[in-house]
């Protein structure tokens, strides 16, 4: 039963909203044909699942497949077009005796044995702590992720630390799309 007496969205609300994710749809719908049909190189997303005891057995950490994506620098996109900010990203491999003087290091090696523990091939890359783009929050707050609305235009921060590093939706997806499908010699 839904509530008579919640307001629903203004028309000009509705409106705003549109302007805002019908360029959304349609750049992620084309980004992803357009991967598709170049047959770009893809890479694995996946859930990371820590290490814990089940029943006093201790379980590794793994990660957990979810799907397939093309990695467009702050952005990451499916085949059906939906939209996640680029979480982390490592490289498959098995877990090796190593002396490790650095804690990041060793954590890093962590996540990739726990990718070749969940299932995937050593060397594949794996994305994983990626996090959907929100189409209602961007409509309410104005950003989610790496994606930030200006005015009635989508702007995508491909740098987190610098607030006016934005690029145009359109324009960054189609030059990543060019690096990703057609990428420099030695690349």
């Amino acid at each position: 039963m839904t509530d008579a007496s919640a307001p629903g969205p203004s028309p000009s609300q509705s409106s705003e909203a549109l302007q805002v994710l019908r360029p959304l749809v349609d750049a992620a719908s084309a980004a992803a044909a357009e991967l598709g049909r170049h047959a770009a190189r893809d890479e694995a997303l996946a859930e990371y699942v820590p290490e814990r005891r089940t029943f006093g057995v201790r379980r590794a950490a793994r990660m957990t497949p979810i799907g397939r994506v093309w990695r467009l620098g702050v952005l990451l996109i499916d085949a059906e077009g939906r939209l996640f900010a680029t979480g982390r990203v490592v490289r498959a491999e098995r877990p090796a005796r190593r002396s490790t003087p650095a804690a990041a290091i060793a954590e890093q090696r962590g996540y990739a044995a726990a990718a070749v523990k969940g299932g995937f091939a050593e060397g594949e890359t794996v994305n994983f702590g990626a996090v959907p783009v929100d189409p209602v929050g961007l409509v309410r707050s104005g950003a989610s992720g790496p994606l930030v609305v200006v005015g009635d235009e989508l702007f995508v921060r491909w740098s987190p630390t610098q607030p006016g590093a934005l690029a145009a939706l359109d324009g960054y997806l189609a030059d990543r799309i060019e690096l990703l499908t057609n990428p420099p010699a030695g690349a």
